[in-house]
This record gives C-alpha cells, sequence and structure tokens, in this order.
C-alpha cells in the first residue's frame, strides 16, 4: 500500500512541476498546437498553444513507479512492466503523429494508416507477451487470460490464443482512439482520465485484497499482479492530475495524441490484465460515447449523402455549436463520467456480495 501511495503522490508532483518547465520549454520551441478548420470558431485562439504535454504524464508515471518500487524494496512485476510497455509504446506513436502536425504546421499528424501501423505493432506485441506461458506465476496465471470477462474471467469461454490477440489488439486501439477523440477540450480528456484511473486503482486494491493467492474461495479474483498495476494506475492519476492544473481552461499546455494514445491504451491494458474487459465498456462509458458519436456521424453522412446527424462530431463540439460554454461542456461531462464510474465500481462490488450470498 505504500507503494501506491508513493506512486501517487510522486507523479503528481512530478507533473505539477514539470508540466511548467515544460510550457516553457514547448513554447521557446514553438511546438505549438494547430487547430482544425471545421471546428468552433472560438477555439482559433488556441492556435499555438504548447502541446506535447502527455511526455509530462508519461514521464511522471515512470519515474514515480520505479521511484516507489526502489523506495519500498520491491521487484517491479511482469503485468506492470507490460503495462508500461504498453504506455510509452502507444505515447511514441502519438508523439510522432504530434511532430508532425508541429513541423509541417498543420492540424493532421500521421497518416491515418500509418498511426493504425504503430498501434497495431504495439498492441500485438503486449498482447503475445501478455499470454507468453514464460510469465506464468507460482498459481500457473500468464498476465493476460484467454477467457472473455467482465467483471471476471468466464471459465467456460476459453478462446485460442490468436483470437485472443487480435480481441486484445481491437481493445487496445479501440480504447486509445476513443480517449484520442475525447480530447478536444481544455481539460475534457485529462478530467475523464483521472476518474477512470482513481477506479482503477480502487479496482485492483480490492482484487489484491479478494486475490486467490491469499485468500481462496468462491468470490476471489485471479489477476495476476494487482497491487502492482494499482501502483501504476495511482501514478497515472497522480500525473494527470498534475497536469489538470495546466490543462484546465484556459489551457496552458496539451496533452497532443502522445498523451491521450498513451492514456487510452493504459486503460485498456489495466482492463485486460484485471480481467475486467466489458466493465470498461461503463467505466468508460463517455469515451464509447464520444466514439459512437463520430461512428454515427459518419454513418448518417454517407447514408443520406451528406446529411449531418450532429452539428460536428465528436459530439462535445455538438454542444459547443449549440452554444454551451466550453467550461459548461466539460464539466458537466466529467460528472456523467463520474456516474458512468459509479455504476461501474457498483456493479463490480454487487458481483461480488453476490457471490458470497
Amino acid at each position: 500500500m505504500r507503494a501506491i501511495l508513493l506512486g501517487g503522490g510522486l507523479s503528481l508532483l512530478i507533473s505539477l512541476i514539470g508540466t511548467r518547465y515544460a510550457i516553457v520549454v514547448l513554447a521557446r520551441r514553438g511546438y505549438g498546437q494547430e487547430i482544425r478548420d471545421d471546428g468552433p470558431t472560438t477555439h482559433h485562439t488556441k492556435r499555438g498553444t504548447p502541446t506535447m504535454g502527455g511526455l509530462v504524464i508519461i514521464f511522471a508515471t515512470v519515474v514515480a513507479y520505479f521511484a516507489a518500487k526502489l523506495i519500498t524494496l520491491q521487484m517491479p512485476s511482469a503485468s506492470a512492466m507490460l503495462l508500461l510497455f504498453l504506455f510509452v509504446g502507444l505515447g511514441t506513436v502519438g508523439f510522432l503523429d504530434d511532430f508532425i502536425k508541429i513541423s509541417r504546421q498543420r492540424s493532421l499528424g500521421l497518416r491515418s494508416r500509418a498511426k493504425i501501423i504503430g498501434q497495431t505493432v504495439i498492441a500485438i506485441s503486449f498482447g503475445i507477451l501478455a499470454l507468453w506461458p514464460g510469465l506464468v506465476d507460482d498459481r500457473g496465471e500468464t498476465p493476460a487470460s484467454h477467457h472473455l470477462s467482465f467483471i471476471r474471467d468466464f471459465d467456460s469461454w476459453a478462446l485460442p490464443t490468436v483470437l485472443v490477440v487480435l480481441l486484445i489488439w481491437l481493445i487496445i486501439t479501440g480504447t486509445s482512439n476513443a480517449v484520442n477523440l475525447t480530447d478536444g477540450l481544455d481539460g475534457l480528456a485529462t478530467g475523464c482520465c483521472i476518474l477512470v484511473f482513481a477506479a482503477y486503482t480502487l479496482v485492483n486494491i480490492w482484487q489484491n485484497s479478494q486475490s486467490c493467492a491469499l485468500s481462496p474461495g468462491p468470490t476471489c479474483y485471479t489477476v495476476r499482479d494487482p497491487l502492482d498495476l494499482a501502483v501504476i494506475s495511482a501514478a497515472i492519476t497522480g500525473a494527470c492530475f498534475g497536469f489538470l492544473w495546466w490543462n484546465a481552461s484556459p489551457a496552458q499546455i496539451f496533452m497532443g495524441d502522445t498523451g491521450s494514445l498513451s492514456l487510452g491504451g493504459a486503460l485498456a491494458g489495466l482492463a485486460i490484465l484485471t480481467r475486467t474487459e466489458m466493465l470498461l465498456i461503463i467505466l468508460g462509458g463517455l469515451f464509447v460515447m464520444e466514439t459512437v458519436s463520430v461512428m454515427l456521424q459518419v454513418g448518417f453522412f454517407k447514408a443520406t449523402k451528406g446529411k449531418r446527424l450532429f452539428r460536428i462530431a465528436p459530439i462535445h463540439h455538438h454542444f459547443e455549436m449549440l452554444g454551451w460554454e466550453e467550461v459548461t461542456v466539460v464539466i458537466r461531462f466529467w460528472i456523467l463520467t463520474g456516474l458512468c464510474v459509479a455504476t461501474g465500481l457498483g456493479i463490480f462490488y454487487a458481483e461480488w456480495v453476490a457471490g458470497i450470498g
């Protein structure tokens, strides 16, 4: 538990101080955000705001995690190293996307095919390693599972390795892109991520206290390294908190794809490693809503030959076009995320209580 507190606290301090330094350095180098021309006109004033702030979130998380492990004299687990690989790997893809936007002075970075290839390489590598027989623990558990899961594995639904890796790829690319779509208003994605990562910190702590390794029984959890996953989840929560101080409206820095892709990947990784893939749909309900709004917009536009279902997608921009202030949209979407998180945690705990009964 000390490692969780240290990871979260150190990450918050590093991010809070480091983001202020990053703003100065990025502004001096002219690494400013380009704004899409078809978006709300109020966003044009944001052109030139320093971006790639996700580098600070990644740096703060990684340094805080290893510092916490060093201070508590604990060895990193296989699950934690895999999660950090996914977190940093997708952050690297996002960094390349951001750097191209800046160097070429345009609102589009990597071509969609190149971005998907980068996400695919990282996601497939993560999936293969997470199922690798050489990473089994004393109980024979690999970091990821061959079973579908909601709150725990569906034991009767074992899947072939190839299909599991494909599902892992789908979850990771879908979630990372969902957070990327949500990152369009000052503090929106950051605040939503804080709530969902905090939820996963609680989930991991509970799974550790009810682990089959500690207290075998019908309601125990077979997650391999829940306490170590909680350290990373707490560290990401703290890093996002520190970053939000500078990212809240009016934002002095944006996380860019560097931050959104890495955070989305980390959420997907936590869902996979904690056997809660379907629960993520509820906890991250706001990200699902943002993604579905884009899918509906594109589908409706093609089906009706040019008509639009929303004034603009993703849906947070639609509400801006209706006249809502940016801060109003952000706060209300934070509230929606809080409701999703409360619902997800309630279902998670209720399942455990029902198992006791």
